[in-house]
């Protein structure tokens, strides 16, 4: 290995990278306290989300909330950001549940190594700035057939059906309908309180834990007033949720034959695209919403953070994760400075579920998604979709109006690859900007402006 990888190596492996230099501007004390209370609050606030997001894609819940602390311990300690916060996000849904009908968590873990080995060798050898080329149109494309997709996903749990309606768009839609007369019309309407419970909350202060005041209605809900009305609880899915948190899962090495070697090929990809487009564009959101004047989160080594997540996280019974973010804006709201408040959310959020874990386990599922469509709900919003508007090109409109529709139709990883594939094509024909220019120039300005 050559000096300059061998240094940049060593730089990745180095967790007080300069991302800590605000710690040490002014009251280090009362700094060191922001950052120790945002930890705890945005804890309290990835509890329920990271249990949906698990339960939402065929894993169970204590493997959300192991997966979501250790991945923010891990993005604290290797990654490139100074607050963006690591956990499961909507946009894997569609993947891991695709993987976890055919297969199994051990072959989940195996493809999740692979998509690091991706992601590790994309931040060594300084990809960040190409990855972070994909158009503006194509992920709020993506990021709204997203939020289709988990609020199908979630018609099941939110009508109270006893049959799975399982994942393709078109198969949902229909079972829907042949389902509707066995709806528990008690779980639609736990499901829909949950949501308008997030919905003003989070609209009245983003500071407030509204996912936790969500779950606390369905627990009361299911414990006395509506305790005889067949609504289904997360035990009674899942059994009881354990708080022995610390159980590792080795790989499984599939038995290779052309389709299964597609399938790995498919998923990692997946996987790899979601964590790289994700990270970079949370890092570059945190940046500027914190008005960061120092050390800018540097792309690489996010990469290179996201590949120690993806390897780690699903050894230690989770999934892939990726930068949070919601729970991002709310951790910059309530004053964190530094990766500290990761590392303080990893030992809050680990105590909180285990001291919680007996009532969190008798939480209807109906809550569950509730809190899924809020999220849902969430990941379209009006400012992007006007941005991509204010582009004033009708290429990238349609750019945008293609993945979204693509996204639930055929699966993420198709509906953007093509999408791409067709930016890269009007670039050639000259009918949109070439982003590579744009960025030189932007970079020039940066330089010398």
């Amino acid at each position: 290995m050559d000096n300059s990888l061998f240094s940049t190596l060593k730089f990745y492996l180095t967790p007080n990278d300069g991302r800590y230099e605000d710690l040490k501007k002014g009251n280090i004390g009362s700094n060191i306290f922001k950052d120790l209370m945002a930890g705890l609050v945005v804890a309290m606030v990835a509890i329920p989300l990271a249990m949906g997001f698990a339960m939402a894609s065929g894993l169970r819940p204590e493997q959300g909330i192991v997966g979501g602390a250790v991945a923010g311990l891990l993005g604290a300690l290797f990654g490139g950001s100074k607050y963006q916060v690591y956990g499961p996000t909507a946009a894997y849904i569609p993947i891991i549940g695709g993987i976890m009908v055919t297969y199994d968590h051990r072959f989940l873990v195996f493809v999740s190594i692979v998509a690091s080995i991706l992601l590790l060798l994309s931040g060594l050898f300084k990809l960040g700035r190409f990855v972070a080329l994909v158009p503006h149109s194509i992920v709020v494309g993506f990021t709204i057939g997203i939020a289709f997709v988990i609020a199908f996903s979630q018609a099941g749990e939110i009508f109270g059906f006893k049959n799975k309606i399982g994942y393709g768009f078109f198969e949902q839609i229909k079972k829907i309908v042949d389902y509707l007369p066995e709806a528990n019309i008690y779980a639609a309407i736990v499901a829909l309180a949950t949501f308008a419970i997030c919905k003003m909350l989070i609209s009245y202060s983003k500071l407030i834990p509204a996912p936790v005041i969500g779950l606390g209605f369905g627990w009361i809900a299911a414990k006395t007033f509506w305790a005889d009305k067949g609504l289904v609880l997360i035990k009674d899915k899942y059994g009881s949720i354990p708080t022995d948190f610390w159980v590792v899962t080795p790989p499984v090495v599939p038995t290779f034959n052309s389709a299964v070697l597609a399938d790995v090929l498919y998923f990692a990809f997946a996987i790899y695209t979601v964590a790289a487009i994700e990270s970079l564009l949370c890092s570059r959101m945190a940046d500027r919403l914190a008005k960061n004047t120092g050390i800018p989160f540097n792309p690489n080594k996010e990469l290179w953070g996201q590949g120690m997540v993806n390897i780690f996280t699903p050894l230690l019974n989770g999934f892939p994760h990726t930068g949070a973010l919601a729970r991002t804006a709310v951790n910059i709201k309530l004053g964190a400075v530094s990766p500290l408040s990761g590392i303080a959310k990893f030992t809050f959020k680990l105590l909180l579920a285990a001291f919680l874990a007996t009532y969190l386990e008798q939480v209807p599922m109906a809550c569950i998604g509730g809190i899924l469509l809020y999220v849902a709900s969430g990941m379209i919003k009006k400012a992007e979709i006007q941005e991509v508007f204010a582009m004033k090109s009708t290429w990238h409109n349609a750019l945008m109006l293609y993945t979204a529709l693509l996204v639930p139709i055929v699966g993420f990883l198709w509906a953007v690859l093509s999408a791409i594939g067709i930016f890269i094509v009007l670039v050639l024909l000259k009918k949109v900007d070439n982003p590579l220019v744009i960025n030189e120039e932007h970079n020039l300005d940066e330089t010398f402006g």
